[in-house]
């Protein structure tokens, strides 16, 4: 068992390497990619000041993202590929970081309290498998620092998994 431990950095690179340390931790020995999202999902949640929601979202189909493991309050079960913040990072191919998503068109509000939101896409050799999707009821959560952490967490996700 890995025992998560207080994130003591006081700046956001090193906050972000303490995290993805943990992460390591987390996925060390393990491959199935269900249990290290729904571990990392958690981690995520726990550690990151400012969330409401912290999650996957997978392709099942080549136009649609289902669900996956998630830590917040009830979530929007099938997004369709180019639609919302987590369909557009799969049609483009990269991250979404929205400071307000009230002015991204087409956002889809799975939570009204969310604000501001970061999705990542899961890619691996060039094909997409999913999103990892932060949302934070605060405006401008999200820093192109946040977005560099969370995109390593995103390549050490897709390294450590079976997918």
């Amino acid at each position: 068992m890995h025992d998560v431990g207080t994130i003591e950095a006081t700046d956001k690179p090193g906050f972000y390497r303490e995290l993805f340390a943990q992460a390591e931790g987390l996925f060390h020995g393990e491959r199935d990619a269900i249990a290290n999202a729904a571990n990392l999902s958690a981690l995520i949640y726990g550690a990151v000041a400012d969330l409401n929601w912290a999650g996957f979202y997978f392709l099942k189909r080549s136009d649609e993202l289902v669900l996956g493991p998630f830590q917040g309050k009830v979530a929007c079960v099938r997004i369709p590929v180019g639609k919302g913040v987590c369909g557009s990072a799969v049609a483009q191919r990269r991250s979404q970081l929205v400071p307000d998503v009230h002015a991204f068109p087409g956002h889809i509000a799975c939570d009204a309290a969310s604000r501001s939101e970061l999705v990542v896409p899961l890619m691996r050799d060039d094909t997409v498998f999913g999103v990892l999707d932060l949302d934070s009821p605060l405006p401008g959560r999200f820093t192109a620092e946040d977005q560099a952490g969370f995109e390593a967490l995103a390549a050490l996700y897709v390294a450590a998994s079976d997918l």
